[in-house]
């Protein structure tokens, strides 16, 4: 195999693929990034058995063929060079040169015959939305998931589609994240959960454009992203998902309507008094036109007031105000409504339409000291 291209292609092409090489395996084989020209194209790909990705650079093929190589060392060596055109020669027994510029390093290679190849996905009917929709929905939703492994579908976000709705869902235990979008097109029912691995490394590979589409693609087993020049595989991560509708309630005994700014503001400088590690809540008093936030902390205390729009009764409760944060900090609408019914229930923030829902679990106050 022989081709020549630009270091800036190849090193973005690094940059997608390396995504999908396992930190820690026991396969070596799978520590390599993948050429393959046999096709025509210069295919980069990566794969760690649960995720795999391929991406497609620019550049001249001078003899087909495809060779696996180090992906770490491979990245380095790439990033070392200067802005220049790169060639990679292998030979039958997988030295590969690459060569830049003056530079000429040699490296032993593997064959491309025992790579891991990404699984065969029929592209049949495709669910398409814009690269600025998917990333904003995954920014709006995986710091909900669970960060480890007791449960594994806590892990992953849930994908439903319902005619020409998509909603997503994760949720940890203590809190439930929910997006929804309206489609362009309708499609037959799919209800998947998707690894929130893969949904963060897809969420930094894509160009958050508008005008630029994601196709996705199901099956039983797996879930496809096709954007640009890239494809990204995953497993889809098997077991039946919670029951959302049964976790969510319209029922309130006080509303309110809040200035999003000033409260996430608000929340902020609260937690200044807060220790890392430290799991003090933040206590919210709310009366008839004003919400009060305080924080008692071994380094001291605060409160400070917000006006406010309220409904219903007067209510005094507590919540951890990272969730609060993690929640405000992704609505983009310059008011928002909170919903509870009383200090030990879930509070719901959502909009008239309910294109997303945040449901925060309160805690236990009265051991504040």
């Amino acid at each position: 195999m022989k081709i020549v291209c630009r270091r800036s292609n190849l090193s973005e092409g690094i940059n997608i693929v390396t995504k999908a090489v396992p930190s820690k395996t026991t396969m070596s084989i799978l520590e390599c990034i993948l050429i393959d020209t046999r096709d025509g194209e210069i295919k980069l790909i990566a794969n760690d058995m649960e995720m795999g990705i391929e991406t497609v650079i620019d550049g001249e093929i001078i003899e087909k063929g495809m060779i696996a190589l180090d992906a770490k060392i491979l990245h380095e060596i790439v990033r070392s060079f200067t802005d220049d055109d790169i060639t990679i020669e292998t030979n039958e027994t997988y030295m590969t040169v690459i060569k830049c510029g003056k530079s000429n390093f040699k490296i032993i290679g593997k064959s491309g015959e025992d790579f891991s190849f990404l699984p065969e996905i029929e592209k049949n009917d495709s669910v398409v939305v814009s690269q600025f929709t998917l990333k904003e929905i995954i920014r709006q939703t995986i710091f909900s998931i669970a960060d480890n492994e007791n449960n594994k579908l806590m892990t992953g976000e849930l994908f439903e589609i319902r005619n020409d709705t998509l909603k997503v869902v994760s949720l940890d235990g203590h809190r439930i994240s929910i997006r929804k979008i309206v489609l362009k097109n309708s499609y037959k029912d799919k209800k998947v959960v998707v690894p929130g691995k893969t949904l963060n490394e897809i969420s930094k590979i894509l160009s958050g454009d508008t005008d630029k589409d994601v196709s996705i693609y199901f099956t039983d087993r797996h879930i496809l992203f096709e954007f640009n020049r890239t494809i990204v595989v995953s497993r889809l991560i098997e077991g039946e998902y919670f029951n959302i509708d049964q976790m969510l309630s319209n029922d309130y005994e006080t509303k309110v309507k809040i200035n999003k700014k000033d409260l996430l503001d608000c929340i902020n400088r609260a937690t200044l008094l807060v220790k890392e590690g430290d799991k003090k809540p933040v206590i919210i008093n709310i009366s008839d036109t004003a919400m009060e936030l305080k924080m008692n902390s071994t380094v001291g205390s605060m409160d400070e007031e917000i006006d406010i729009s309220k409904e219903g009764k007067d209510l005094m409760i507590g919540f951890n105000p990272k969730f609060l944060i993690d929640s405000l900090r992704v609505i983009e609408d310059e008011e928002v409504d909170l919903y509870m019914v009383n200090p030990k229930a879930p509070c719901f923030i959502r909009n008239a339409e309910e294109t997303y829902i945040y449901v925060i679990l309160p805690v236990n106050f009265t051991t504040v000291s």
